[in-house]
């Protein structure tokens, strides 16, 4: 679906945002916080109720300053208002700081793009290889090694298997390549735990104390963590499902316990995240910055935008700006930034769904938002005689194989094995319209006359529109 041709683009980017520091800045046309307040509570509205416990903070970074604005309050029994010290998971916002690692270290020498990653990793590891082609860190910081988004079986959240980082290594010894590395982007979880690998080992450190070590403590960004210390002093916001309800962490998926802060297990604040941008827009010296401007020098292409170090590169010439999403069970993050405009925006929401329209919008307001669903269903009862009639496969164009499965009174969706989700539990709302609580999906299933199941259109979690898909077979 994200194929592209390879391409490695240079350009001329060293310095960008601080060389720019000097020229005349296009003129800011940021809302005021009256604006963004009220688009902040005509979100929440959309998706929850006023006691659903939900909220999200906005952080904008320009050449006058910096502010918050928030609504909503934390979840949890003291319902705290959110601040810019709210503490939140990001989820793959996390990215950008192991290909910040990665650029500092190679500003440093002591690791290249071009290094291929074997040469970083135990003796005897072997990786795919394609036409005698070598992944390299380069490929794994750009998402084009050819390794998938996830690996083909881990267990489902509450499985009490362990799936640890040597499942990993044994499903990337059998994994074959279809590509040659570099050829075409395809994001990757596996690419950024494998890249957090092989600079833990080069630097001879924990990955997590090399972060805190070489770019949070750098930062000045004192409330970002990995995992969570005993500490009263960080404000840790509740996350909520697609369901509104209490979400589980980032690490109680024990494959994603393996994947780690340098796939996206990363706890951070709106006023932590504007620390960093306020490096990366130039408006604070930091040993740091020569680092943040080289992520921008390499980029490949990826479906119509490009990709550099671990940013989403989006728009063209003066009018480029970069970007990053992030999402986990219950939370949803974005931040986007102008270095022509010298403008910074963070959105943090302890709920999962998306927030990269706002971020986009606030960046430049001529991007649409979209249109939030509901969060909350109400499941109504089937009898387990009548779900058999749904259960089977469904095949979907370009997309793969949707398995619809009965499970005693209740039905599961597999997903596709490139979609990396674990099976999840689907709840009637109406004899059509099933829901997953656990994300933002939902299943409308279709009927002939007979009233006998013949296909079914599949939301994603990130997406708006349902991708239809054709039942083949009664059972999969």
């Amino acid at each position: 679906m994200y194929a592209v041709l390879f391409a490695l683009v240079g350009v001329s980017t060293i310095g960008i945002a601080r060389t720019q520091t000097a020229s005349p800045l296009i003129p800011s046309e940021m809302p005021c916080d009256a604006s963004i307040r009220h688009l902040l509570a005509k979100r929440v509205h959309a998706i929850a109720g006023p006691d659903d416990g939900i909220g999200i903070v906005v952080g904008i970074i320009e050449p006058h300053g910096r502010r918050i604005v928030a609504y909503g309050h934390s979840g949890g029994r003291d319902k705290a208002r959110l601040t810019g010290d709210s503490v939140f998971e990001i989820g793959s916002v996390g990215k950008i700081f192991t290909a910040l690692l990665l650029s500092e270290m190679v500003q440093r020498g002591e690791v290249a793009l071009t290094d291929p990653v074997t040469k970083y990793l135990p003796t005897g590891t072997r990786l795919p290889e394609h036409n005698g082609h070598k992944i390299s860190l380069g490929d794994l910081a750009t998402h084009t090694s050819g390794l998938p988004f996830m690996p083909d079986a881990y267990p489902t959240v509450g499985d009490s298997h362990n799936y640890s980082p040597q499942d990993l290594y044994d499903f990337l010894a059998r994994y074959e390549l279809k590509r040659d590395p570099g050829a075409e982007w395809e994001y990757s979880n596996i690419d950024y735990w494998l890249l957090g690998e092989a600079l833990a080992r080069r630097a001879g450190l924990p990955f997590d104390e090399l972060l805190q070590e070489r770019i949070f403590r750098p930062l000045n960004m004192s409330s970002t963590v990995v995992k969570l210390p005993d500490q009263p002093r960080l404000k840790v916001a509740q996350g909520h499902d697609a369901s509104l309800q209490p979400a589980p962490p980032f690490y109680a998926l024990s494959v994603y316990r393996t994947l780690g802060a340098a796939a996206g297990g990363v706890y951070s604040s709106p006023s932590d995240l504007l620390n960093f941008l306020s490096v990366a827009l130039g408006f604070k010296p930091s040993p740091l910055g020569p680092s943040i401007d080289a992520m921008l020098e390499t980029r490949r292409p990826m479906d119509g935008d490009q990709q550099a170090l671990g940013w989403i590169v989006e728009g063209k010439g003066r009018n480029e700006f970069f970007f990053h999403e992030g999402g986990t069970w219950g939370y949803a993050s974005a931040v986007a930034w102008d270095p022509a405009k010298k403008v910074g925006v963070v959105v943090i929401s302890n709920q999962q769904q998306s927030v990269a329209d706002l971020a986009r919008h606030l960046l430049r307001p001529e991007l649409p938002l979209e249109t939030p669903s509901l969060a909350k269903h109400a499941e109504i009862p089937i009898p387990a005689a009548a779900l058999e009639a749904y259960a089977g496969r469904y095949v979907a164009e370009d997309v793969g194989d949707f398995n619809i499965i009965q499970d005693g009174d209740h039905l599961i969706l597999q997903t596709p094995v490139d979609w990396g989700l674990p099976r999840f539990r689907l709840r009637p709302a109406t004899k059509q319209e099933f829901f997953v609580a656990e994300m933002p999906m939902r299943v409308t299933f279709h009927a002939d006359e007979k009233e006998n199941i013949t296909g079914a259109l599949i939301y994603p979690p990130r997406g708006q529109h349902g991708i239809p898909a054709t039942k083949i077979t009664r059972r999969p």
